[in-house]
């Protein structure tokens, strides 16, 4: 099922790339895809093999919460845009983002999946929907006693910064609003820790900052 889901994401997003532009010959995209699922292919074994509980979690996809479902909805529609909106920007060329910010761009997206992986290691009750477990304590080590939600943190840098590794300023449109609707889905799941896991109103008071440390 993993492995299933692991390739039909890889030529999901292979399509939405490649057909758009028209070719093969897109080498942000290769780049890009490898960044992508290289390390996600690797942390997938790791976690396959030493916590599959974990891994479960992380295949989660069926929110509970109205509220979720919504910001879902609407984050996968900008997430469209920004792989369908690379493709036909290499195809007509409509902008031109230079080698460096591209490989810039590919750097900090390695750093984002680095964050990641430190938050899955610290919180093993990282689910990929919103809910409280069974067993479930706060968690307020290691980038959580920086940033309240690392993983949102993470999700941020990795897919806002996706269109410039792949080559197109226009995608930087719908990306920008990812932040906007993960802002939304934070507020609503503060709201259930709060009321439902025990000394988390306790960690909010020792770790101010949501998202981004000293803003918000």
């Amino acid at each position: 099922m993993t492995l299933a889901r692991f390739l039909a994401g890889f030529i999901l997003i292979g399509c939405m790339l490649f057909l758009p532009a028209g070719t093969l010959r897109f080498w942000e995209a290769w780049l890009y895809m490898g960044l992508l699922f290289i390390p996600v292919a690797i942390v997938g074994v790791v976690l396959l093999i030493k916590d599959p509980e974990l891994l479960e979690r992380r295949m989660r996809t069926q929110e509970r919460e109205a509220p979720q479902k919504k910001v879902i909805a609407a984050s996968s529609l900008a997430l469209l845009a920004v792989f369908l909106i690379p493709g036909f920007d290499r195809r007509y060329a409509w902008s031109t983002v230079p080698l460096t910010l591209v490989m810039l761009a590919d750097i900090l997206i390695l750093l984002g999946y680095l964050l990641f992986v430190l938050t899955i290691r610290e919180n093993r009750y990282a689910s990929r929907v919103v809910e409280i477990q069974d067993n479930q304590v706060v968690i307020s080590t290691g980038p959580y006693a920086l940033v309240r939600h690392p993983m949102y943190l993470a999700v941020i840098v990795i897919f806002t910064l996706s269109p410039v590794a792949l080559g197109s300023y226009w995608a930087l449109i719908p990306a920008l609003l990812l932040p906007v609707v993960l802002a939304g889905r934070i507020d609503n799941e503060e709201q259930l820790l709060r009321s439902g896991l025990n000394g988390y109103e306790d960690y909010c008071k020792q770790v101010k900052y949501r998202l981004l440390p000293f803003i918000w």
